[in-house]
């Protein structure tokens, strides 16, 4: 069964269906799974081959295109009727003769829905140029527009249902946060590290589990924290090494992601400082989220702090999150960085994340947070600081 409620999910088509309308379109293929769950519920690990939802304007529910081998998993996860479930044979799979969009082209066609103006998502990962090109010959009568992020835009506001799921990712994050701060000592190989902290993902709390993240923990150390979005290697970490440890609570694929820094031993002054000044400005910034503010403002707030102390940033401070599927738990619409004059709305969910990539040296820190009528919610506890971890007794003495 889908997480929520059917209701949801037929206002979530409704707003879909009046956005189709604004932008002139008939019909919608969704390709991106983020997308298709948040329409349907469907959630399985089958974005490796094509898949696709169909919306329209004249059908009272969305058709959910798949392979005949998931037709089972789309069953038990979407809230669709049966009828609306159109599974293709396995020949079109990885196929040199035919291929899924074949298929797609003719229940298309059997819908009546070929000759209007159909919505792609023409820059999504899991749509391909031989997808578009295959399209194109089934469906030669129809007119085909870009729709990439109009179910995105959507779904930047949050349900109460939705906050209600990051909130318990969040419950998760925090715990696999500790289990970072606890496992990481002079000697341990960082896969191991990295392995304990996945678990604590995983394994959830004692109210719910967690979900796969969309991207695995980003945890370089030494010189590699100065590169943003490097894993682990096969070393053992030395007395010195700062680590830098970015994570995501999943629940049931809704995101909470949380940065932190630490230091195995007695920090350099240098960093000591930068964590400070990534602390105020992440603290600066968050004051300044309502309701009406504007996103560049709150990247603008931190740019101050970080530029008092002579401190440069040119990638931006953060972006909204939520649902998503590999390779990235980001939505892909607003990001806290000048220019982005989106205005904040309650039940907006962003991560603001400060990350800092020096010359040979770098440090995160940063918070996932809601808008809500007062101001800002920020969803996990954890200290906004550099944590400064003790070494074993052996490699001290």
């Amino acid at each position: 069964m889908a997480i929520f409620n059917r209701d949801e999910y037929e206002a979530r088509v409704r707003a879909v269906r009046n956005r189709m309308e604004q932008q002139g379109l008939d019909t919608l293929i969704v390709t991106d799974p983020a997308n298709i769950n948040y329409l349907t519920g469907y959630d399985g690990w089958s974005f490796y081959v094509p898949q696709a939802i169909i919306v329209s304007l004249v059908l009272t529910e969305p058709l959910w295109v798949g392979r005949e081998q998931d037709l089972f998993g789309a069953r038990l996860t979407c809230w669709m009727n049966e009828n609306a479930l159109k599974p293709y044979a396995d020949h079109y799979v990885q196929s040199l003769i035919r291929h899924p969009m074949d298929y797609m082209a003719q229940v298309i066609k059997s819908y009546s829905l070929h000759h209007g103006r159909i919505g792609v998502e023409m820059d999504g990962y899991y749509f391909s140029a031989l997808s578009y090109q295959r399209l194109l010959q089934g469906l030669p009568d129809a007119h085909f527009q870009d729709a990439t992020l109009l179910i995105n835009w959507i779904r930047l506001i949050k349900s109460e249902a939705e906050i209600h799921v990051i909130k318990q990712a969040a419950h998760i994050v925090t715990r696999a946060m500790d289990t970072a701060m606890e496992v990481i000592r002079a000697g341990v190989r960082e896969c191991d590290a990295a392995a304990e902290v996945l678990r604590a993902q995983i394994q959830g709390t004692e109210e719910v589990g967690g979900d796969y993240p969309a991207i695995v923990p980003l945890m370089p150390s030494a010189v590699r924290t100065g590169a943003a979005h490097l894993t682990w290697v096969n070393r053992r970490y030395e007395p010195g090494d700062t680590v830098n440890i970015e994570i995501a609570g999943c629940v049931q694929r809704y995101h909470c992601p949380l940065a932190r820094s630490a230091v195995i031993g007695v920090p350099s002054p240098h960093l000591t400082e930068l964590s400070q000044v990534v602390a105020e400005g992440v603290t600066n910034a968050l004051d300044v989220v309502k309701p009406g503010a504007l996103a560049e403002e709150v990247e603008g707030a931190w740019q101050k702090v970080i530029q008092h102390y002579g401190y440069q940033k040119s990638s931006r401070l953060g972006y909204a999150v939520g649902l998503n599927y590999p390779p990235d738990w980001g939505e892909h619409t607003v990001s806290l960085r000048k220019g982005d004059l989106t205005e904040l709305q309650p039940n907006m969910v962003f991560h603001l994340i400060a990350g800092m990539w020096l010359d040979g040296y770098g440090l995160e820190i940063s918070e996932t947070f809601r808008v809500i009528p007062e101001g800002v919610e920020v969803l996990t506890g954890t200290e906004r600081k550099l944590f400064v971890l003790e070494e074993p007794q052996a490699l001290c003495s």
